[in-house]
């Protein structure tokens, strides 16, 4: 008879001390750092995890115990407000999209940008170290995933070679896309050089951190991730310049020298490389002459390149709706086909075009105000993690439009909150107490 009162006992104990984790508001970080962490799995293997991660954030943004005194943190937030706007906008565009089924599908798509930037600024903030520690998760996830899929390269390397050779890429060992896979990687070098400077790192996350970065420099090289690579040497370049007008010279200097001896070195060294250099090139000369492009990657995106000019320029103010741009897309295809056949016709690969397709001028700047926006303040220009993310995702919006793939925006969202909504959280929360301190 005493299993009844032992059981009851255990439950009167267990009760006060989830409340007690409440009211301290552990559980709402302990929620916080799940979803990281979650994401972080999502992004690099699970895709059911993707779905799941924001909702948990959601979840620990209502289990702060201070939620109504921390709703005002999310209103003056500015990065939060931005990412809000995006399903604002969408649901404008309802006003004149043709494709009503599409428009739902991206308005429950869009949610994340409204979920991410709540938690992080409504949950009860991550400690450092467990800043730390979600980042060196991304870092060292990426450099693993990356050392797995250089491991499935090197076991037939003629066959790989060969599949470059005609413009196909490796995707990772986890089935994620090579082009947001490469853009993983290139996260992964830079946060994995600056994360080793966080005085909470010992020696041996140090040293992992340093080797992750290395692999993730190995992996784009070897595998030629294209896009990975061209984000990982602009980021080098934008160091290089920077540390010129910083005046440091000499460092500059070497870091600008090693940029044009490193892709040399690549080049004379790696049968991958000259297959992708020789490959684009090829690709690049089959549109310029107007030959078949059929089977050309590079050429068929430059092709629908030239029809969202076209499209772009009958509906420059308001765009055609988000969700009507395939249509339109195929539309301009049955004017101007380039010789492709219907199954080759690619959508656009600019995150800018493709946002002056769907929402016109208004559409672009949103998409501008949300990635530059923030540079105008002194907490996101002397954050080099800040930095470094926008310039990589900017630059990536270049020559892909990641944020249609969800894959892609989760990573952009979940990065934009993590670095940019949280580091603004932070930043006001420390101008607060000057405040009050210079009004005493």
């Amino acid at each position: 008879m005493a299993q009844p009162d032992v059981l009851a006992e255990q439950t009167a104990k267990t009760i006060p001390s989830f409340v007690q984790l409440y009211l301290s508001g552990r559980l709402s970080q302990y929620l916080l750092l799940l979803a990281c962490v979650a994401g972080i799995a999502g992004l690099l293997a699970s895709r059911a995890l993707i779905a799941i991660a924001p909702i948990v954030g959601v979840a620990a943004a209502l289990a702060n115990p201070d939620l109504r005194r921390a709703w005002p943190h999310y209103c003056r937030n500015g990065a939060a407000m931005r990412a809000a706007a995006v399903p604002a906008f969408l649901l404008l565009t309802g006003l004149y999209t043709t494709n009503l089924t599409v428009w739902r599908h991206e308005l429950f798509r869009d949610l994340t940008w409204l979920a991410v930037p709540l938690a992080f600024t409504l949950a009860v903030p991550l400690a450092g170290w467990q800043r730390l520690a979600v980042g060196s998760t991304f870092v060292l996830g990426s450099a693993a995933v990356g050392l797995a899929t250089l491991g499935q390269y090197l076991l037939n390397p003629a066959a790989a070679n060969e599949a470059i050779r005609i413009g196909q890429n490796m995707p990772a060992i986890t089935h994620v896309f090579h082009i947001s896979f490469g853009m993983m990687l290139a996260l992964a070098f830079f946060w994995g050089l600056l994360l080793r400077r966080d005085h909470r790192a010992g020696p041996l996350l140090r040293t992992l951190l340093l080797a992750a970065a290395v692999a993730a420099a190995l992996t784009l090289h070897i595998l030629a991730y294209r896009t990975g690579l061209l984000l990982l040497y602009t980021g080098l370049l934008a160091t290089g310049l920077r540390l010129l007008a910083r005046r440091n010279l000499a460092v500059g200097a070497a870091l600008l020298l090693a940029l044009g001896v490193g892709p040399w070195l690549a080049y004379q060294s790696l049968e991958s490389v000259r297959q992708r250099v020789s490959s684009s090139i090829w690709d690049v000369q089959q549109f310029r002459l107007g030959h078949d492009i059929n089977d050309y990657s590079l050429a068929r995106r430059l092709a629908a390149i030239e029809n969202a000019r076209a499209i772009a320029g009958e509906h420059w103010l308001l765009g055609v709706g988000p969700a009507d741009i395939r249509a339109a897309m195929k539309a301009q295809y049955e004017w101007k086909d380039f010789g492709l056949r219907p199954g080759n016709r690619v959508e656009v690969h600019n995150q800018f075009l493709q946002a002056l397709l769907g929402g016109g001028l208004v559409g672009l700047l949103l998409l501008l105000t949300i990635l530059f926006w923030p540079l105008r303040h002194g907490w996101a220009r002397h954050s080099p993690g800040v930095c470094f993310f926008i310039l990589i995702q900017a630059t990536v919006m270049l020559v892909d439009a990641p944020l249609d793939l969800q894959l892609g925006l989760n990573l952009f969202v979940f990065g934009y909150g993590f670095l940019v909504v949280a580091t603004e959280r932070r930043a006001q929360a420390e101008r607060v107490p000057r405040i009050s301190n210079s009004a005493a």
